[in-house]
């Protein structure tokens, strides 16, 4: 059992059988199975032990299907099917294409076959087992909450040994689980070794704060429910019952005291919204009002008051209530008439010429494993593993209720645990497989995350076109281009980030974030930009409603790559184009040429990254034919619809760089260390120092012909403007990994010139 499962219309093969069609074995599944998710239904009297039809119906659509038959009859119209529908046991069975053949506007199906990884996550009895042991041990305490419960990762060597030697697949590895748990303000972390049922170790940390986890916001909603100074608070501003106040729990930063906090308590700051009842409350910010919770205490320790500002009360609901005609969209169906292009066993997928593992971290959300390249029959690697490695959101307003806003969604949230569901249609194209994940709740209990992750293949343009003018021929080679996709949405309170990872045929990998939702706007005395308040209201936003500000902010993404072209042994490598004078002859007075260089340390590879510029890493011990080192190309900048995030808008002396280096610099190699996998650093929350990025490239070790991880920052700078309130139309940055040399010639040649369609 895997914690990934896998949904789908119709859903997985339950009961396997095999018959021949067309001179091949196909399989076959309880029509049951086969009809579940359409819509259609078989009616009560199906079974005739006369007649030995059998009836489904679906909206108008009648269909008749008999034992020891390949015809169905649709409307009264004969079909001929892919195969015999068989009886045995009393059950009816079809081939699993029967769907498509007789209601060809359902769903496709795809084949999941079962299958073992090493990287597999935890099941959810391995869930519960890590907890069992936890209790055994006498460690369990009821006001003990897990931040995470989850595999503990192999050695990176074994789990490529594995990957390649066929003689080794059968060879399990020791199943172990690593776990956080908070016990108040304690952090404690543990491993527990599941196979033998041990706990290996128990370590109460000192100097760390946890994460904020999901019981926190039922504290803090209930703190200001109860607090009296707060209420008298909410009066001066014509509020009378803290029930239609909602509270977000926000993490506090760090100030060294200048914020006048106690550094060893765990706190949470409070920016509150009036719930009007009009179904968006963030457009009712009550603005200068912030209350210091003890999440301890479970009380209001301090209440934050700059003075009255009107709540913004017009109506700016963004499920379209306010809009009686909508549009008229006509459907736009995707289809697969001949099933899926990828297979997916386990937890792998296989497409084209890819293949990688896929899983579903709580902190960071999907994780790629072991991507390799089918390169004509030589399987190569790529990639170890690759996923977000942590986030960061500033915002540049000093009020009170913005000046601590700088919120670290993965290291502080756990953005894997705040999964949103994906609705087919809407998040993702119909032809999508969305998949469930199962993951530790805060009190170890197996939880499920249904439609967590979704993969679909889509069209991606032309891959190549040329029509041959100068010898008059007619023939046009053009080729389409496709892209297979993990797609994955975590929702951070007001904001929704979508991320995509985005596998061509060429090689090439994208990396695309989308910021979705609802910008967190603030309230002021403002209603247009003609009045007198207007210039000092937008000081550091826009102003884009009615009292209504959106605060200049940034969206930072920082990904941890762990590349392995062709090999762990990879180098950073520059190539710098340049102008230089022309001394070779000729009418031309300059010349292009590029310069080359390999960067040795961790220290010299951090770096802003210029467009203009090329950097790869590159294995110096392979070449393509003529002689070139294999290389992937690292692009943090791939275009975007936001202003570009060069860095962060930040002074040098400023708190969160002494925290945060990582948001201001796009390209970091560090030496590959399994325990080194967060920018931020493993505990974030009210951190002192930079424990992330800052401290793993301390030491500045050498990254010439090693075992390297490539640390690429992408972001975008968020300027609000009208067109993205109340709800904010998805804004894209894009990155991308890109083969430089790593085949011999353009690897789709082999594509055919007309798709099945």
């Amino acid at each position: 059992m895997t914690a990934l499962t896998f949904i789908f219309s119709p859903y997985s093969l339950i009961h396997k059988n095999n018959a021949s069609a067309h001179g091949g074995e196909v399989e076959l599944i309880k029509l049951e199975t086969a009809l579940d998710g359409t819509g259609a239904t078989v009616k009560s009297d199906f079974w005739s032990f006369f007649t030995k039809k059998i009836t489904i119906e679906k909206d108008d659509t009648v269909i008749k299907i008999k034992p020891d038959s390949d015809k169905a009859y649709i409307n009264g119209k004969a079909i001929t099917l892919e195969s015999n529908v068989i009886e045995k046991d009393e059950k009816i069975y079809v081939t699993d294409h029967f769907v498509n053949e007789v209601l060809p506007d359902i769903k496709q199906t795809a084949k999941i076959k079962e299958a073992y990884h090493p990287l597999d996550p935890l099941t959810p009895k391995e869930i519960e087992a890590v907890v069992n042991v936890i209790k055994e041990a006498g460690k369990y305490k009821d006001t003990l909450r897990f931040t995470e419960i989850t595999l503990k990762l192999p050695e990176k060597k074994k789990v490529w040994e594995w990957e390649y030697d066929k003689e080794k697949k059968d060879n399990a590895f020791t199943r172990e689980a690593e776990f956080i748990a908070l016990n108040g303000k304690q952090v404690i972390e543990g491993e527990v070794n599941i196979s033998s049922k041990k706990l290996v170790s128990w370590n109460e940390m000192d100097g760390v704060h946890g994460m904020f986890i999901l019981d926190d916001f039922a504290t803090v909603q209930g703190a200001i429910e109860a607090s009296e100074e707060y209420a008298k608070a909410l009066k001066k501003r014509g509020i009378d019952d803290p029930k239609k106040v909602v509270a977000t729990p926000l993490t506090v930063g760090y100030f060294d005291g200048e914020d006048k906090l106690e550094h060893d308590k765990r706190l949470l700051k409070i920016v509150s919204y009036l719930d009007t009842g009009d179904g968006n409350f963030w457009a009712h910010p009550i603005e200068n009002l912030v209350a210091v919770v003890d999440l301890e205490k479970k009380a209001v320790i301090k209440v934050e008051d700059e003075g009255v500002i009107p709540i913004p009360m017009q109506l700016n609901a963004y499920d379209g209530r306010d809009y009686e005609k909508k549009s008229d969209v006509k459907p736009l169906n995707i289809t697969e008439p001949e099933g899926k292009n990828y297979e997916i066993k386990g937890n792998t997928i296989s497409w084209q010429n890819w293949n990688f593992h896929l899983r579903l971290d709580t902190r960071v959300g999907p994780v790629l494993s072991t991507v390799t390249y089918d390169d004509q029959g030589k399987k190569r690697k790529i990639m170890y593993e690759g996923s977000l490695g942590g986030m960061i959101v500033p915002y540049g307003d000093p009020d009170v209720g913005w000046y601590f806003k700088s919120y670290l969604d993965a290291g502080e949230y756990g953005m894997g645990t705040l999964t949103a569901p994906l609705e087919l249609g809407a998040d993702v194209p119909e032809n999508a497989v969305l998949l469930d994940a199962t993951i530790a709740d805060n009190s170890g209990n197996p939880y499920v995350i249904k439609n967590a992750i979704a993969v679909f293949e889509q069209y991606a343009g032309p891959e190549y076109k040329h029509a041959d003018l100068a010898t008059f021929k007619e023939e046009n080679q053009s080729r389409e281009r496709r892209e297979l996709v993990v797609r994955w949405v975590s929702t951070i309170g007001n904001y929704d980030y979508i991320f995509d990872w985005k596998l061509s045929q060429n090689g090439i990998i994208n990396i695309d974030v989308g910021a979705s939702g609802i910008e967190a706007v603030k309230g002021v005395k403002s209603k247009t930009m003609h009045d007198k308040t207007a210039k000092e209201d937008t000081k550091y936003g826009t102003l884009l409603d009615n009292n209504i500000v959106g605060t200049t902010h940034q969206h930072i993404y920082n990904f941890r790559l762990d590349l392995d072209v062709d090999g762990e042994s990879n180098s950073l490598m520059e190539i710098n184009p340049k102008v230089e004078k022309n001394q070779e002859g000729g009418p031309r007075k300059s010349v292009m040429v590029t310069e080359e260089k390999t960067v040795k340390t961790e220290q010299e590879s951090i770096q802003k990254f210029d467009s203009s510029t090329i950097r790869l890493l590159s294995n110096l011990n392979k070449e393509n034919k003529v002689g070139n080192p294999v290389s992937y190309q690292i692009i943090p900048f791939a275009g975007g619809t936001h202003p570009i995030a060069k860095g962060a808008l930040f002074s040098d002396d400023d708190w969160l760089f002494k925290r945060v280096n990582f948001m201001d610099k796009q390209l970091w190699v560090t030496n590959y260390d399994p325990d080194e996998r967060y920018p931020e650093g493993k505990y974030p929350n009210r951190s002192k120092t930079d424990t992330g990025l800052g401290k793993y490239s301390a030491d500045n070790g050498s990254i010439e012909n090693t075992d390297n991880v490539v640390w690429m920052t992408t972001g975008a700078t968020h300027i609000a403007r009208a067109e993205e309130w109340p709800m904010m139309p998805t804004e894209w940055v894009h990155a991308m990994l890109k083969p430089w040399n790593f085949f011999d010639r353009t690897p789709t040649l082999d594509l055919p010139k007309e798709n099945s369609k």
